[in-house]
């Protein structure tokens, strides 16, 4: 994989690269605006600049975002809704002004409705999006999830539901997280288990859906569907298992990002990807 970590855009979008560079970092997953905010200030020509002037400077393999935790596209037709949907889009749009590739999305939490009418909820709300912005080029790739309360994308059969219902399948893509994975019962600590969680995924919408991943260690137990992130080796899956995952060469060119807890320094960040390149082989497992 082409390992890297979300990196803040403190100070403009062109700190984020300059802070994946200082962790050697070969992708760098950021936010587009305050995560915690419905909206936010487009980038202006000056930010454009100083981000694309850092990107040849330091060229990375991909760099992709992050939505806001705000957004729910399964939401019932509530202010939320409305304000999901205005909220992504606007994302969408900053996030081409970037040339971003795609954005990470959370399918979202039926607050008590249902699987059946969040899903039904969160293509409409897709088709509303797309439909808006037509002529971008940005996909959302939705991400498992641990099934934490009422969340959808715990299982693979979800995304299938979605992507039999949105009109543009094409804008649409995966990001699995390890963690993520783990909570929801998928043991990934062996190859087999690695195997079957991606065996999965390719029956339900097949594995080139698949854009990329986050790497996380897992602070609660397998099955707990309990979102906790750990570092590489210090959670219930552990380093070992990371090993099979570093040397799929299926996915070997895809960004992997981390999403653990830092320090200013970073020092975290470099030391987990420290521990994942030490577990590549010089000749992968496929």
């Amino acid at each position: 994989m082409r390992l890297g970590a979300h990196c803040s855009t403190a100070g403009g979008f062109h700190m984020a690269l300059k802070r994946a560079k200082q962790i050697g970092a070969e992708s760098c997953q950021i936010f587009v605006k305050n995560n915690m905010r419905w909206f936010g200030k487009p980038p202006d020509r000056e930010q454009v600049l100083l981000y694309s002037r850092a990107l040849l400077e330091n060229p990375l393999s991909c760099v992709f975002a992050h939505t806001g935790y705000l957004i729910n596209l399964s939401a019932t037709s509530t202010a939320n809704r409305e304000n999901s949907i205005k909220s992504l889009i606007q994302e969408i749009e900053f996030a081409e002004q970037l040339n971003l590739p795609f954005i990470v999305m959370h399918p979202g939490a039926h607050l008590g409705s249902g699987e059946t009418a969040a899903i039904k909820q969160i293509a409409a709300g897709l088709n509303e999006v797309f439909a808006a912005t037509r002529k971008a080029r940005v996909r959302i790739a939705l991400e498992n999830t641990a099934g934490q309360g009422t969340c959808l994308g715990n299982r693979p059969e979800h995304f299938a539901g979605i992507y039999e219902k949105v009109r543009s399948p094409k804008r649409l893509g995966l990001c699995l997280d390890t963690a993520h994975f783990f909570a929801a019962g998928f043991d990934i600590r062996s190859r087999k288990g690695w195997d079957a969680a991606i065996g999965e995924i390719e029956k339900c919408v097949g594995s080139e859906q698949i854009l990329a991943f986050h790497l996380n260690d897992s602070k609660t137990e397998l099955g707990s569907r309990v979102d906790r992130h750990a570092h590489i080796g210090a959670g219930k899956i552990g380093k070992e298992a990371f090993r099979h995952i570093m040397n799929d060469q299926r996915f070997k060119n895809h960004p992997g990002c981390l999403e653990t807890e830092k320090s200013e320094d970073l020092h975290e960040d470099i030391a987990n990807l420290q521990t994942l390149r030490a577990l590549i082989a010089k000749k992968g497992i496929r």
